[in-house]
């Protein structure tokens, strides 16, 4: 019995889809445990490409259960809406959970969410998605969120629905934020309840039936360590814990129980949106990175910002999550480039430090120390082992896997399936 828990240890969009669909080669169960459909796994298998938002990746595995567990906030049309898409691409969805217990991110949470991004001042706008999430979840800290299991009681939900909507027309309405139709909002609402009905489970109850069973679970993370609620670069985060630590929350799995933890990281790094980002380039060699690299949102088309690879950060992220293996994603995107730097300090105020700040406004003054090594200017996208790499790919691998204290378990040479191989 395996338990393994898969986080990106950057700002997201490392490739976790791509290494998850590896991993769930051997899975019995995949568990996506915070998030919602704000992120977006992308799979590639032969000449077929799956962006998936919600619905865990082992879905495209034929003999892999898949949960969407309690920690996550679920937005039923989008989900609803997801399988139905999966369904007509003969993808069976009939594998699927809904946990009971997640949270249901309701129309007026997304109206809220694009209310408040809309209304920020400069410089204070988060880059949210608009989809909800922020509100949803703060709902669900306040105790005024509707759960998964409301799906199982239509007519306690409808009143839940229309005080809900209710209560944000009377509160927002005067501000200027968009009203919502009550009653066009519930007939949208009804249909998808009634679709997701069959799926809804205490799925606490089944992910420990599936641990005595001895069967190798997968515990999927969204978003990267550096949008974690309590340990990113606040308050330029998202808003639940995209950490290892999460997935013991987010799914109701006891510390004991995980038994590896896999960090997904880009060869390079990208951010989407708002906030800090020390190796960030401005130039020429950036739009080469994001050209080479397809660095396009999945979920939002957005153009992520990109820059050399933060080995400072990363070790951070490595520490806080226990990283037992890394995965490298993007390997090949750096192939044709003469030279490579990897930060391995920062100087903040004339003082090198290799210890991330906690403070963004710190973040700001950073002045990266830069390592640079050659490149390797061959392709790596044929390579399926090690050995296959160039003598300098296999030294760029070698010093980030001593620098961050993790062995390397998996390397991606290219988006398909079969670019993917484990060391």
């Amino acid at each position: 019995m395996a338990v393994s828990v898969l986080v990106g240890v950057q700002w997201g969009d490392e490739g976790k889809g791509k290494i998850i669909d590896v991993l769930t080669a051997d899975a019995g169960m995949v568990i996506r445990f915070q998030g919602g459909n704000n992120a977006g796994h992308t799979v590639e298998i032969g000449d077929e490409k799956f962006v998936l938002h919600l619905i865990p990746s082992g879905i495209l595995r034929k003999d892999t259960d898949c949960v969407i567990a309690n920690g996550l906030v679920v937005d039923p049309i989008g989900l609803m809406d997801e399988m139905k898409a999966l369904t007509g691409r003969g993808i069976d969805v009939s594998k699927l959970q809904l946990s009971c217990r997640c949270h249901l991110i309701m129309p007026w949470h997304k109206l809220l969410d694009a209310y408040n991004e809309n209304k920020a001042a400069a410089g204070k706008k988060i880059g949210t998605t608009k989809r909800g999430i922020g509100p949803a979840y703060a709902a669900k800290a306040n105790r005024t969120g509707i759960r998964g299991l409301e799906i199982l009681h239509k007519d306690r939900f409808e009143k839940l629905f229309r005080e809900g909507a209710e209560d944000y027309n009377r509160t927002y309405g005067p501000l200027g934020a968009e009203p919502l139709d009550a009653d066009k909002a519930w007939a949208e609402m009804a249909i998808a309840i009634d679709y997701l009905k069959p799926y809804v489970k205490d799925t606490v109850v089944t992910i420990h039936q599936a641990v005595k069973e001895g069967k190798h679970l997968l515990l999927e993370g969204a978003q990267g360590a550096f949008l974690d609620i309590d340990h990113g670069t606040y308050p330029f985060v998202t808003s639940s814990n995209t950490t290892s630590g999460g997935a013991c929350t987010g799914t109701g799995l006891p510390p004991k129980a995980v038994t590896e933890v896999w960090g997904v990281l880009k060869a390079y790094m990208t951010r989407v949106g708002e906030g800090p980002f020390p190796t960030e380039l401005h130039d020429d060699l950036g739009k080469y990175l994001q050209d080479k690299g397809g660095e396009f949102g999945a979920t939002t088309g957005r153009p992520r910002r990109c820059g050399w690879l933060d080995l400072v950060a990363s070790k951070y992220s490595c520490m806080i999550n226990g990283v037992d293996y890394l995965a490298v994603t993007k390997l090949d995107v750096l192939d044709d480039l003469d030279e490579i730097k990897l930060c391995t300090g920062y100087r903040i105020d004339g003082k090198v430090t290799t210890d991330f700040p906690a403070d963004v406004s710190d973040m700001a003054r950073i002045e990266p120390v830069y390592e640079s090594m050659p490149g390797w200017k061959t392709s790596t996208v044929e390579a399926r082992t090690m050995d296959d790499l160039p003598e300098n790919a296999r030294k760029y691998l070698k010093r980030v896997a001593e620098f961050l204290d993790a062995k390397i378990g998996i390397i991606s040479v290219g988006p398909r399936r079969d670019q993917t191989f484990r060391v």
